[in-house]
């Protein structure tokens, strides 16, 4: 908790210097809990696969077809948000399901493969659109689900209460972290690895779909116009909480660490929004968090030998020990004439 704390002690005492207030608005809980429903669920998604060493350019665009597909369904049929949030997700985990597949099969490298899903998925959502974006605004009953932070709490235990089930409280998930660990020796034990995978990227295109359903219901329509690589940015924003998620899991779960960082990247955005920062200057100042915290971690031992050097040994630490005196040579107990006879 260190970590959380310190950024909003720090980000409060930098908007009060600057005459601002972090929470400004009426609607700043509903931006922080949307905000850290968004991020954390995209920090989990991109980190199942990358732990493994699958580089996922797919998110965004996983994002972007479920939520058409499962916009399209809803107004076509007048099913309502039920309705978008059930195809939404179904059709989430099906792309991924697909994603994995192509992966396994093909055998080709994950980061040339996860480009290609990106093109693929971006001109299906393209062809369903016509090109246009697919649009609700007058639609009450599906842009007021984003609009509620009693849901968007909801989201964020049922996502966290999914992935934790799913990789920490499932032979699924053990096999998960066995290939993790020990990928030889988990494959020669008898677990299946390919099987895995697609699990994997079904889990994190239905992690991905949710995404693709707030921000739809957010906006009151999706841009489904994207062609060319131009979904992949929703990945980059995920890169900052995954690490400082990844870090804060190394003394707790990950899955709150994932949550403990998405609650200080939201943070961050919510300083920067206060503070009337351009969004040239927000990209800067992410890039140099990024780069900072990055450098920080593969820089981690050195800098914890020289806080040691300089703050000293711990109090209560004995100090070296003062040399010995010379030892005192025995004495020779006296001979009485008692005893030598």
């Amino acid at each position: 908790m260190i970590i959380p704390v310190t950024v909003f002690v720090a980000l409060t005492a930098l908007c009060s210097i600057n005459g601002v207030s972090l929470f400004n608005t009426d609607d700043s809980l509903l931006l922080l809990t949307r905000g850290v429903a968004t991020t954390m669920l995209t920090a989990m998604a991109l980190a199942i696969n990358l732990n493994s060493g699958r580089f996922d350019f797919s998110l965004g665009s996983m994002a972007t077809l479920s939520s058409v597909i499962g916009a399209t369904v809803a107004l076509n049929t007048g099913g309502g948000i039920v309705v978008m949030a059930a195809v939404t997700v179904g059709s989430g985990v099906l792309l991924g399901v697909f994603a994995g597949l192509v992966y396994v099969r093909l055998g080709i490298s994950p980061m040339v493969c996860s480009l290609g899903i990106t093109l693929l998925y971006e001109g299906v959502s393209f062809a369903i659109s016509g090109g246009a974006n697919v649009s609700f605004l007058l639609d009450t009953g599906l842009t007021s689900f984003s609009k509620s932070p009693l849901n968007m709490l909801l989201v964020i235990v049922a996502g966290l209460a999914v992935v934790f089930v799913i990789f920490d409280r499932s032979r699924f998930g053990y096999d998960y972290r066995s290939l993790i660990t020990g990928q030889a020796a988990a494959v020669a034990a008898g677990t299946n690895e390919r099987r895995n995978a697609i699990g994997c990227y079904a889990v994190s295109g239905g992690l991905m779909s949710v995404v693709g359903l707030i921000i739809a219901s957010q906006m009151g329509y999706i841009e489904a116009g994207k062609l060319n690589f131009g979904s992949i940015g929703v990945m980059f924003t995920a890169f900052l909480p995954m690490f400082i998620g990844g870090f804060i899991g190394r003394f707790s779960n990950d899955k709150l660490g994932y949550l403990l960082g998405a609650f200080c990247t939201t943070l961050i955005g919510l300083a920067f929004a206060a503070l009337r920062l351009t969004s040239t200057a927000q990209s800067i100042a992410n890039a140099l968090l990024l780069v900072g915290f990055l450098a920080y971690l593969s820089n981690e031992d050195r800098l914890k030998r020289a806080w040691r050097r300089l703050a000293g040994p711990p109090r209560g630490t004995p100090g070296p020990a003062a040399p010995s005196s010379p030892a005192k040579p025995a004495e020779v107990p006296a001979v009485t004439g008692a005893s030598a006879s």
